[in-house]
């Protein structure tokens, strides 16, 4: 940690000794942001937000010291919280506040795996993308789209002409929505396939791929491209997006 970073850490650890009712279960620091696991015990004499903003405040004010600028903004207004109601989302958040640190230094290890841009043209389309974006320019993409309709054996001869292609150094392409898209994901996955994968929702200013997306940006086996479709994951949206598997996987290097 910087000394600025180690400020932030005392004053996190010592919000306990001022808020009993509080129970810090892990943080992390990070360049610019901080992460607190914590759990209220007990009714709160103040509101939550009121401690978030003491740590802030005084953080800041012991900052504004060691640097000399008194008008130094340490901190952005706010902050986002999120209940969690569950031991698997704890589990879930505990593991996310571990692995940041790592995550970090992998992107910067590997930058060309972590681009992002939010203009990404194809088509005469503008699109959100984050990942590997020479997966584009590979002349071996196919998509991977179940029907309801296929039957066994078109189903049977799809799967084994996709893992083949995953398994040969090409790229599906696909928002893998149904179970037996997943699946096909699964299998690929396992022989080192790599993958474009179309979301619907658009990316945040802060977005970055968790868990096994994560991992597969590492290696170097993943883009991501945002649809950016408005509302729930309805029947019109995924139509959408496996219209844009379907253009992406036909079409040649974007140069």
């Amino acid at each position: 940690l910087s000394s600025i970073g180690m400020i932030i850490r005392e004053q996190v650890e010592v919000t306990p000794s001022f808020s009993p009712e509080i129970h810090i279960h892990s943080y992390v620091i990070m360049p610019d942001h901080v992460h607190i696991l914590l759990q209220v015990l007990e009714p709160m004499k103040h509101h939550l937000g009121d401690v978030i903003q003491a740590i802030k405040a005084a953080s800041t004010s012991r900052i504004r010291k060691i640097t000399g600028n008194s008008s130094l903004t340490a901190f952005e207004e706010g902050f986002h919280d999120r209940i969690i109601t569950s031991s698997k989302q704890l589990e879930i958040a505990g593991r996310y506040l571990r692995e940041n640190a790592r995550r970090l230094a992998v992107r910067r290890a590997r930058p060309e795996f972590f681009r992002r841009v939010n203009a990404l043209e194809i088509g005469g389309k503008t699109f959100q993308a984050y990942g590997n974006f020479q997966l584009l320019d590979c002349p071996f993409k196919e998509q991977v789209i179940v029907h309801r309709a296929d039957s066994s054996e078109t189903r049977l001869k799809n799967r084994e002409q996709w893992l083949y292609t995953a398994a040969n150094g090409g790229v599906l392409v696909s928002p893998f929505i149904s179970p037996a898209e997943k699946e096909i994901r699964k299998e690929a996955e396992e022989s080192g396939g790599r993958f474009i994968l179309i979301i619907s929702e658009p990316m945040g200013e802060r977005y970055k791929p968790t868990g096994r997306d994560f991992e597969l940006c590492e290696a170097g086996r993943l883009l991501i491209i945002s649809a950016n479709l408005p509302g729930e994951l309805s029947r019109k949206n995924c139509l959408t997006m496996n219209e844009l598997a379907e253009g992406f996987a036909g079409m040649e290097e974007i140069g």
